[in-house]
C-alpha cells in the first residue's frame, strides 16, 4: 500500500488537529516532519506525532526531507508564498482557509499548482461534516425542492490570534471566522452569487477598534444570487458561551436544519427548575469528523490522481465573497460581483 508522506507546516491548534489525524488516524498518510517559525512549538508537536523531525522553514524541510505533500495551517498572509514554494517543488498542497489575502494571490496559487501538475485543496471542513454532507445530498436529490433561502452562522467562544485582527495580515473577523458560512452557502445554492451587503460593529470588545482599523466582532451579511435566492451569514466572536455553528436551508418544498448549540444529548434537571446541558467547547469538537474526512479526501485525491473535492477555485470563490462583505462594511453599500 502506497503511503503519502506529509510535511506539516504550522504547529498551532489547527496544525495539531491535522497532524494527529494524519499521523494516527489515516493509514495511507505519514507525517515525516513539522515546520514552524516557532521552533519550540514545532519540536513539541513533532514529539507528539511520534518524534518526527522539525524545522524552522519549509525551505529547510524540502532540502532535508523526502515528502509528497504539505499541509499549510499557518496564518492567512503566509498561504500564498508557502503554496507557491511547495508547488514549484512538485509537492501537493492542502491549504487552510482563507486561501489568501486577495484574489491576485489566490490566482497565483491556483496557476502555480496547475502549472506544476500538483493538487491544491482548501480547508473547508464543513463540506466533510457527515450531517452537512447528508444535507447536500438531500438538496441535490430534490428533497426540499429548489433552495431559495439559506442561513449559516458561526459564533466563536474566544478571540482569534492578533494577526487575524490586523488588516495587514488578516481579512477581518467576518472573513477569518465566517468564511466557512460563505463557502457553505455558495456550495448549496444552485446559481451564481450576484451581490453582498454586510453590516458589522465592534460591540463585544469595542476597545480593539482603536488598535485594529475595521475591527468588528458582531456582523451579518445578505447574499443575493442571480436567480433570486438569498443567503444570510450571522456571526459573532468572542461570544464566550460555546462554539456555535448552525445551518438552515429553506426550499420550495421543505426545510433542512443542521446543528444546535448543545454538544451532548445529556440534560441535567434539578429541583431549582433549571435544565443544564453542555455545549461544544470549540471547533475542534464540533467538526472533529469533518477535519478527519477532509484529510482523508485529500490523501485519496493524491493516491487516485483525481481532482480534490474542494479546489483552489472553490477557495477563490469564497474569498471573493468575503472580500465583497468586507468592502460592503467599509462603504455601507451593497457590493456587486465579480470584484474588479
Amino acid at each position: 500500500m502506497r503511503v503519502v508522506k506529509i510535511c506539516l507546516v504550522g504547529a498551532g491548534r489547527t496544525g495539531e488537529v491535522h497532524g494527529k489525524n494524519l499521523a494516527f488516524r489515516i493509514r495511507e498518510a505519514e507525517v515525516v516532519c513539522v515546520v514552524d517559525q516557532n521552533i519550540e512549538a514545532a519540536k513539541i508537536l513533532a514529539g507528539a506525532l511520534g518524534g518526527v523531525n522539525y524545522y524552522e522553514s519549509l525551505t529547510e524541510a524540502q532540502r532535508k526531507e523526502d515528502f509528497d505533500a504539505v499541509f499549510i495551517t499557518t496564518p492567512t498572509f503566509t498561504h500564498c508564498p508557502l503554496t507557491v514554494e511547495a508547488a514549484e517543488a512538485g509537492k501537493h498542497v492542502f491549504c487552510e482557509k482563507p486561501i489568501a489575502l486577495n484574489l491576485e494571490e489566490a490566482d497565483k496559487m491556483i496557476l502555480t499548482a496547475r502549472r506544476h501538475n500538483v493538487k491544491l485543496q482548501i480547508g473547508f471542513m464543513r463540506r466533510f461534516d457527515p450531517e452537512i454532507r447528508r444535507a447536500k445530498q438531500l438538496v441535490d436529490e430534490g428533497a426540499i425542492g429548489r433552495p431559495v433561502l439559506m442561513k449559516s452562522l458561526s459564533r466563536g467562544p474566544g478571540l482569534p490570534p492578533k494577526w487575524a485582527l490586523d488588516p495587514r495580515t488578516g481579512l477581518a473577523m467576518i472573513a477569518e471566522v465566517s468564511i466557512h458560512d460563505f463557502d457553505s452557502i455558495l456550495w448549496f445554492m444552485p446559481s451564481q452569487l450576484d451581490e453582498v451587503y454586510s453590516v458589522a460593529n465592534p460591540l463585544i470588545h469595542p476597545e480593539l477598534a482603536e488598535e485594529y482599523p475595521g475591527y468588528h466582532d458582531v456582523y451579518a451579511a445578505i447574499l443575493k444570487f442571480k436567480k433570486g435566492e438569498i443567503g444570510i451569514v450571522d456571526g459573532a466572536c468572542p461570544v464566550g458561551y460555546a462554539y456555535d455553528a448552525r445551518l438552515e436551508i429553506l426550499g420550495t418544498e421543505g426545510l433542512i436544519m443542521i446543528g444546535e448549540v448543545r454538544g451532548t444529548t445529556i440534560l441535567l434537571c434539578q429541583k431549582d427548575k433549571k435544565i443544564v446541558t453542555e455545549p461544544f467547547p470549540s471547533w475542534r469538537n464540533r467538526f472533529r469528523d469533518g477535519y478527519l474526512n477532509e484529510a482523508e479526501s485529500f490523501i485519496r485525491a493524491i493516491l487516485e490522481d483525481k481532482e480534490p473535492e474542494v479546489t483552489g477555485e472553490d477557495g477563490r470563490r469564497a474569498l471573493e465573497a468575503v472580500l465583497a462583505a468586507v468592502e460592503s462594511i467599509k462603504t455601507n453599500k451593497p457590493v456587486k460581483l465579480p470584484l474588479k
